[in-house]
């Protein structure tokens, strides 16, 4: 009987030998086969899930990866600049969106994240990860994620949610719809951003109670969509990171018509746009040891750190906050509750650690219990493309710097 029982364990394991990868599973390696869900907490800070008790995304790291001292978003620290490097593995200097919002000097063009004008493909560089999913015959599904309602690189994602789903419980319903679909028309690649947190961090400031409240409802609305993937019985690798992080406001913030003549300059935020040589020159000797609150630059000699290569969307001169500090370049006409916020982020991680952001993966593909010392977000898109079977173009990013998470130890590359 026990040499018969061993006969039948050999046949079984050398029938698990035989299977194509796909059907074998994770342990196997990376199959190429599972769904990737991505989510993005809006300013949701690297030691929010540690400090507020975030047991839902702890318990994620537990079984999977994370980084537990952060993520090191771009710069600017922002949403829309962010959240689209992570789709593309490129600096916001080299994809072009530098701000939430900014004017193109070369059309004279204004863009502005979550409007009408970014629905406009011609704005966005580099191929997105759904741009490449869809050329690859992947069905796509986006929530509310930067550049999702573009045409870019020739595509756009199969299913964009409405805008009323970046409730987050209506993005769990409507995650979970779509993984319901028949698997002809099923996505394997979702995208959703939930914004909860960062807007209680801007409102109250990032220690308030009511932000910590954000953080930990946020964490529930994780437990109920990884409550959800798992009801499916699918192959889903969820991956939890964040646009940036937060910190709270020093001040009430500069306007920098106090400190230079801003005539012949159209300006946007702090972002200024010089009409002329010597309108930029006489702007940028004005300012330039103006105030300690903000370093300026001319173009050319931006630190190479920031990645902006000289883009001419992010203005000249170009203005870049000390610290927790929120800089405009004119008082008259600003937004009345731009300076009102208690929490900021947009600032630069390599100065403000507070601009970190999360990191949390677990799933079929992803190796367990093991942690990543903080990364810079341009390397998140060779790794998802990764996980889907994909060859992505030269980014930013590489894919060695998180291959030791992969169960195959990204041999494939």
């Amino acid at each position: 009987m026990r040499t018969r029982l061993h006969w039948l364990a050999w046949l079984m394991s050398l029938a698990f030998a035989m299977q194509p990868l796909a059907a074998r599973g994770a342990s196997a390696g990376v199959s190429g086969q599972a769904i990737v869900v991505v989510i993005s907490l809006g300013g949701f800070r690297w030691d929010y899930p540690k400090r507020d008790g975030a047991a839902h995304l702890l318990a994620i790291g537990k079984r999977g990866v994370s980084a537990p001292q952060g993520m090191l978003p771009s710069y600017p620290a922002s949403t829309w600049p962010n959240l689209y490097t992570v789709a593309t593995g490129i600096y916001p200097g080299h994809h072009g969106i530098v701000a939430h919002a900014f004017l193109d000097p070369a059309t004279h063009a204004r863009f502005a994240g979550g409007n009408k004008s970014s629905d406009e493909g011609s704005w966005y560089g580099g191929t997105p990860l759904w741009s490449l999913a869809a050329h690859a015959g992947i069905r796509t599904g986006c929530i509310e994620w930067p550049g999702c309602a573009a045409e870019i690189a020739g595509a756009r994602p199969m299913y964009v949610a409405s805008k009323q789903n970046s409730d987050a419980e209506a993005g769990v319903r409507q995650i979970t719809a779509w993984l319901r679909l028949p698997e002809s028309d099923r996505p394997r690649l979702i995208l959703a951003r939930f914004d909860e947190a960062d807007e209680a961090g801007r409102k109250y400031g990032p220690d308030a109670p009511e932000t910590r409240a954000a953080v930990r409802r946020a964490d529930a609305v994780i437990g109920r969509l990884q409550a959800a993937l798992n009801a499916t019985r699918l192959p889903i690798d969820l991956v939890v990171v964040s646009d940036h992080g937060m910190v709270e406001n020093e001040g009430a913030g500069e306007s920098l018509d106090q400190f230079a003549d801003l005539s012949g300059f159209d300006t946007e935020g702090a972002l200024l746009y010089g009409k002329s040589e010597e309108a930029r020159t006489r702007v940028y000797n004005q300012i330039k040891k103006a105030s300690p609150d903000f370093f300026a630059f001319r173009i050319k000699n931006l630190p190479a750190g920031l990645h902006l290569d000289g883009n001419p969307r992010i203005g000249n001169p170009v203005i870049v906050p000390t610290g927790a500090y929120l800089i405009r370049a004119r008082a008259a006409g600003a937004q009345p509750d731009l300076h009102s916020d208690r929490g900021i982020g947009g600032l630069d991680p390599r100065t403000v650690p507070a601009m970190k952001a999360i990191f949390f993966a677990a799933g079929p593909d992803i190796v367990e219990a093991t942690t990543v010392a903080p990364f810079e977000n341009v390397n998140l898109y060779p790794w998802l493309a990764y996980l889907l079977g994909l060859t992505p173009p030269k980014t930013d990013g590489s894919l060695n710097i998180l291959s030791g998470t992969l169960r195959d130890g990204g041999e494939k590359q």
